[in-house]
């Protein structure tokens, strides 16, 4: 029986509003005070105002509430901003001297302009512990409607000089089925339309300049009104310094204590040359979690690690040709000595004892060795068979068989003289000064010119 009656009513109640032609925004209007209502009366919300007068005028302003997050990797940045917008609606006029203030669910009983953020990825309306709006209107028809949204907007980054970049992002505003004919935006103050910026803190950046634009955005439906904030971030470098630019230094500096340790210490200065080395790849992929994987751009950090890395790979490379350069030369004066002896029997009998200290010379006088054992015996053998007739055609022919290869020795030692440092040693002294020296001068050229170029 309750639902009877109650369903009863409900139609009673939808045949009177068809009668008197009352929409159901203006049945939610009964409950209204009568300034409302009467302003309400006849209102149609999906025409705008001055539709046949002309283009309605928006003038629009901002408060930077925070910018969350800048993301080099998305290339976007997220704001939460206080969107105002002002227009006048002659629909709307009343007699008084003050503005009324209405709740904000009432936003769908007025006609608002279709304003929406181009590159916008995703916004959202806060609506805790309401929908954040606000309609005020006043007695000349002037509507203020407000929104607080959040919302993450794309921005194109050069990111050539990172970490000593400056980016520039743009917030744009524009309507979205209203073109110039129906609709102009405009900044209701200009430049000081947008606030917020300067007192705001950010973890990483500093705003350094914000200005505002109008213009218009052309597609193939038509030209449409656009309004443009720009804001110019500078990059704090002070982090990347403590946390790369300062380690990577310090490692380039760490691979230079070799030259002051003996080259006979072998595992010691191999050890400060790999370490190092595999410090520096590490501090490398590190300093590139933060960056586009697929960044085709050779930026300024990529372009210091490379520097600091070749610096550490040219002193483990440096102990190396030092090290050759001195088992070179120890070769060349045994060497020296053993042509010197008279007697190739006393000479092969050298080389069996010192065989094991001739193979450190790469293996070369160890095969002379080799050969000259071989002539020791052959003479044993053909003395049996020839015994004293073929005495002197087998020393004829060890001495040859001894002599071919040091004559091949002699000339290559002849040419590889050229490159030959007389003291080995000296190479440590040399890259004392020349490694500091240059990693001195090019981190001079760096830093002015990724600063003021």
């Amino acid at each position: 029986m309750c639902t009877v009656r109650w369903n009863s009513k409900a139609l009673l109640l939808m045949l009177l509003c068809r009668l008197t032609k009352v929409s159901p925004a203006e049945g939610k209007g009964e409950i209204l005070p009568p300034t409302i209502q009467k302003i309400m009366k006849g209102y149609n919300k999906y025409l705008r105002p001055f539709f046949d007068n002309g283009p309605v005028s928006v003038g629009m302003s901002m408060d930077i509430a925070s910018i969350d997050t800048i993301s080099e990797i998305n290339m976007d940045y997220t704001a939460t901003i206080f969107l105002r917008q002002r227009w006048t609606d002659e629909r709307l006029c009343f007699e008084g001297n003050k503005s009324l203030s209405l709740d904000g669910r009432l936003v769908e009983m007025l006609w608002v302009p279709d304003t929406f953020i181009v590159d916008s990825k995703k916004s959202f309306l806060h609506d805790i512990t309401v929908e954040n709006r606000l309609i005020r209107i006043y007695p000349n028809g002037t509507v203020l409607y407000a929104i607080r949204i959040t919302t993450t907007v794309a921005c194109s980054m050069d990111l050539t000089k990172y970490p000593m970049d400056k980016q520039t992002c743009m917030l744009q505003l524009e309507s979205w089925g209203y073109n110039i004919n129906d609709v102009m935006f405009y900044w209701t103050r200009g430049n000081d339309s947008v606030k917020g910026l300067d007192t705001l803190r950010l973890a990483q950046y500093t705003v350094e300049d914000h200005y505002t634009s109008v213009s218009e955005a052309v597609y193939e439906t038509g030209h449409y009104p656009k309004l443009v904030f720009h804001f110019e971030l500078k990059r704090n470098i002070l982090y990347f310094i403590l946390e790369t630019y300062v380690p990577s230094s310090l490692l380039v500096v760490l691979s230079w204590v070799s030259f002051w340790i003996s080259q006979s210490s072998v595992p010691a200065r191999i050890c400060i040359g790999v370490t190092t080395v595999l410090t520096m790849t590490t501090l490398m992929m590190g300093a590139r979690t933060s960056l586009p994987n697929a960044n085709c751009f050779i930026k300024a950090i990529d372009v210091y690690l490379g520097i600091c890395f070749s610096f550490i790979f040219g002193a483990l490379l440096e102990y190396a040709v030092a090290h050759f350069c001195t088992l070179n030369r120890s070769g060349v004066k045994k060497l020296t000595k053993f042509q010197a002896l008279p007697d190739p029997v006393i000479r092969c009998s050298l080389l069996e004892e010192d065989e094991e200290a001739e193979e450190e010379i790469n293996g070369v006088l160890s095969a002379i060795a080799n050969s000259c054992k071989a002539d020791k015996i052959n003479k044993a053998d053909s003395d049996k068979l020839t015994k004293i007739s073929s005495g002197r055609k087998e020393e004829k022919s060890k001495h040859s068989r001894c002599h071919s290869p040091m004559t091949v020795m002699k000339r290559l030692f002849c040419i590889f003289d050229c490159f030959h440092i007389k003291n080995p040693y000296h190479i440590d002294n040399y890259a004392r000064l020349s490694f500091p020296l240059s990693f001195i001068i090019i981190n001079v050229f760096y830093w002015v010119y990724y600063l003021y170029f």
